[in-house]
């Protein structure tokens, strides 16, 4: 399993409800590929969305996106942490 960064382009506007719904249909598709999204954060302003999971991998995280209807702009695999 490794850490990953994903990142949501296009949500300005964002409300506090919007992310928590986006997170929970997340939440709701992740098991059947392996995935745990562990938070999500988001700039009303520019419209970014940043999402922390663990994952078997990139392609895992993309696919649950993908079924919750919000496919991520990009995927950063985080190998190193503090």
């Amino acid at each position: 399993m490794g850490t990953f960064m994903d990142v949501h382009h296009g949500f300005q506007g964002i409300t506090n409800e919007q992310l928590r719904e986006a997170h929970e249909k997340d939440l709701a598709h992740e098991k059947s590929e392996g995935v745990h999204f562990e938070r999500a954060w988001a700039d009303p302003e520019s419209g970014v969305v940043y999402c922390l999971s663990t994952a078997p991998s990139a392609d895992a995280v993309q696919r649950v996106h993908e079924k919750a209807g919000h496919r991520a702009d990009e995927v950063h695999p985080v190998p190193v942490t503090v």
